[in-house]
């Protein structure tokens, strides 16, 4: 076993765990300033009823579905 490889594990675990924190961040901070009115986008499912509260933001996923992929494709177009 090459020696190298836990290295590369760590290394890996560390940007996986800074990305992790940056969402969060990011997530708790949208919640209080609510970023580009995600999270309330005509299309997202909400259902209140008498004693429950449903929602579900079908349209919002889509949008960062969709900016995810352009950024990592972009990030991937640049590294070739």
């Amino acid at each position: 076993m090459e020696p190298s490889v836990p290295i590369h594990v760590g290394k890996f675990l560390v940007i996986v765990g800074v990305v992790l924190v940056g969402a969060g961040l990011l997530l708790m901070a949208g919640a209080k300033f609510n970023f580009w009115g995600l999270g309330r986008l005509p299309g997202d499912v909400a259902y209140k009823g008498k004693n429950v509260t449903f929602y579900f933001p079908i349209v919002t996923c889509l949008v960062v579905s969709v900016g995810l992929t352009l950024l990592f494709w972009l990030i991937s177009f640049l590294r070739r």
